[in-house]
């Protein structure tokens, strides 16, 4: 990237562009992607760039220009500090009884991991001998762990402000969203951000994207397999090296890293793993 996309994102840098009047395509990867070569390149790219973006408009002539009442991009996702959360539970749905045992929380800000939170989690139940072997948390750990309620207001804390990561956010978000209602009766308002979705759409050559195939892909090494701490830090790791893929696309904010797809020839079929409900990770 150029110093100047450095300093701004490229999609914020066709914000500024067109907000002096329409550009045809050409012109518009001559000023924002410094690309002068092969007018088939130079389309490709800035539809690669703006086409998946509803902020931006193109016509039948190739002419480029703002869609009115479109907002301008948001913070850079370089500012933004992010909460990658993990969390371990006894293994069934929340609705049958099943409450949490372990959860982490990573800040990420600045492009580096800044502080991690972690504590056991007494669930008021016996946890499923299925879940020991999958976890290795035992009863005996968690006889002197705090409950849910002792610590809700410091999790509550830790993730509000920031935006909220997960790998199947849907999962560690659910269990959140319930237990900290349950004990405070507010649960804070989040953009949230899931590394498998961001994944099939940054790192399209992959197959699988499950966490162990992503920390193999970049070269992450996991310590704690299936613990809180363990799974939260490595999918911060993977969260920055997902957002250095986006920043390499020129992709600027929340909103377009959000709306973003890959070229169709760069995608493989979808995993066969579905997001869903909260009642298990998958």
């Amino acid at each position: 990237m150029t110093a100047t996309a450095g300093r701004r994102s490229l999609l914020q840098g066709a914000w500024e562009v067109l907000r002096g009047g329409p550009l045809a395509t050409p012109e518009l990867a001559r000023r924002v992607l410094g690309l002068n070569g092969h007018p088939g390149a130079a389309s490709a790219a800035v539809f690669a760039l703006l086409g998946a973006d509803d902020r931006f408009q193109v016509d039948g002539q190739g002419v480029w220009s703002l869609r009115g009442g479109a907002r301008r991009p948001g913070a850079l996702l370089s500012r933004l500090s992010y909460a990658v959360v993990d969390v371990e539970t006894t293994g069934g749905r929340y609705e049958s009884g099943h409450r949490m045992t372990e959860v982490a929380v990573v800040e990420v800000r600045g492009g580096a991991v800044q502080e991690v939170f972690e504590t056991l989690v007494h669930p008021g139940r016996k946890v499923p001998r299925p879940t020991v072997a999958l976890t290795g948390i035992t009863d005996r750990m968690l006889a002197g762990a705090p409950a849910f309620d002792e610590i809700a207001e410091e999790v509550f804390r830790r993730i509000a402000g920031r935006v909220f990561v997960a790998h199947n956010v849907s999962f560690d978000w659910g269990w959140l969203r319930a237990q900290l209602g349950d004990a405070l009766g507010d649960v804070p308002e989040v953009e949230r951000l899931c590394t498998i979705s961001l994944a099939r759409r940054l790192v399209p050559e992959l197959r699988h994207r499950n966490l162990d195939a992503l920390s193999e892909f970049f070269d992450i090494r996991i310590d704690g397999r299936h613990r809180a701490r363990g799974d939260a830090l490595a999918t911060a790791r993977v969260l920055l090296r997902l957002l250095d893929r986006a920043e390499s696309l020129g992709i600027g904010d929340l909103r377009s890293l959000e709306r973003y797809r890959p070229p169709r020839g760069a995608r493989y079929q979808r995993d066969l793993f579905v997001e869903g409900g909260f009642g298990r990770r998958g």
